[in-house]
């Protein structure tokens, strides 16, 4: 007996232990996956298999990132011009359905001067999957950005909660693109393109940024700034300002990148060696401080301007205008006194 006492206490062992994976496995089998991991870890402090689950979740949502980053990539070498330059823009479902802003962005390209081919270095931002599935329709560069937690698929108003998110989340955007080695053009999708806006920025400037006012000096920081038409070179000098700027939002908690940016624009400038320029409405306009001289303007931005069926009506009588204006031989437009459609709804 005291021979077979070991041998018997050590199959018993096997035995129960066997039975017990046997139970595991016929559990995990029986149950959806989701289901499991909660029902086992009841069994036990759960502390290990809980550990692995966030894990498992982190790298998943890691190789995610990683995977979109790459994408992007791809889709920036694509459309870039040579010297690395890209013409970004973003927008939700509202701004893309049929007869909305992109399509009169859109057309503005054909109907302009000679910039038809930059569509070839336009790469389209939709923030949700239907103003993807309608970018792809009538383009041929477009990136999905999804961000969580906000629903884009209906009209954000200025200064909401959605709102703020959408403005920070493109800020996040930009710097990733300069992080990837791109420099970028910003274009709201609320402007029209009439000339290559690019032969008015300055190649000494690591920023160029259209303003709701322009004081006169492309270097005065008095200027208005407006972050709807912006520049930003690929260079350790601005990839730094806007890590700043974009972690600046806590300093200034309820405002928008673009007021944040009115905030921090000298101390930052000036402590980076950063050189800002502010474009000229002469040039690059809006309704804000709306230029008449048709024989100089690049861009026109639907600004001072609050309400999705406001811009849009008042844009396309802007695209109107341009039309009358090209019907006129060169001679003829540099005599004739031309002016936009006035009064619309914002433009005055």
């Amino acid at each position: 007996m005291g021979e077979k006492g070991p041998s018997l206490s050590l199959t018993s062992f096997l035995l129960g232990a066997a039975m017990a994976v046997a139970c595991i496995f016929f559990y995990m089998s029986a149950y959806p996956k989701g289901e499991r991991w909660s029902q086992l870890s009841s069994w036990s402090d759960g502390a290990d298999i809980q550990s692995l689950k966030v894990m498992n979740e982190e790298q998943l949502a890691l190789a995610k990132e990683n995977k979109a980053q790459q994408e992007l990539s791809v889709l920036l070498k694509k459309a870039a011009m040579d010297d690395n330059t890209v013409i970004i823009t973003s927008l939700n479902e509202p701004w893309a359905r049929p007869g909305s802003l992109l399509d009169l962005f859109l057309e503005s390209f054909r109907e302009g001067e000679q910039i038809s081919h930059l569509l070839n270095h336009l790469v389209i931002v939709a923030m949700d999957p239907k103003a993807y599935q309608r970018c792809k329709e009538v383009h041929f560069y477009c990136y999905f950005l999804e961000t969580k937690g906000v629903n884009y698929t209906t009209e954000k108003f200025f200064m909401t909660k959605d709102y703020l998110e959408m403005m920070w989340g493109r800020n996040g955007f930009q710097l990733s693109i300069l992080e990837l080695g791109y420099n970028f053009l910003f274009t709201d999708v609320d402007i029209v393109w009439f000339r290559n806006p690019l032969r008015h920025i300055a190649i000494t400037s690591h920023i160029a940024i259209s303003s709701d006012f322009f004081i006169g000096d492309e270097d005065d920081l008095s200027n208005f700034p407006n972050g709807g038409f912006l520049y930003a070179r690929s260079c350790n000098k601005t990839i730094q300002f806007y890590r700043n700027w974009h972690n600046a939002r806590d300093e200034f908690p309820g405002m928008h990148e673009q007021n944040v940016f009115n905030q921090i624009k000298k101390n930052y400038t000036e402590k980076m060696g950063v050189k800002l320029q502010f474009l000229d409405t002469a040039y690059c306009g809006g309704f804000c401080q709306l230029s008449n001289d048709f024989n100089k303007i690049c861009t026109l931005h639907a600004n001072c301007c609050v309400g999705l069926g406001s811009k849009i009506v008042d844009l396309r009588n802007v695209l109107e205008s341009w039309k009358y204006y090209k019907s006129f031989s060169l001679e003829e437009r540099k005599q004739k006194q031309f002016h936009w459609k006035v009064p619309g709804i914002c433009i005055h």
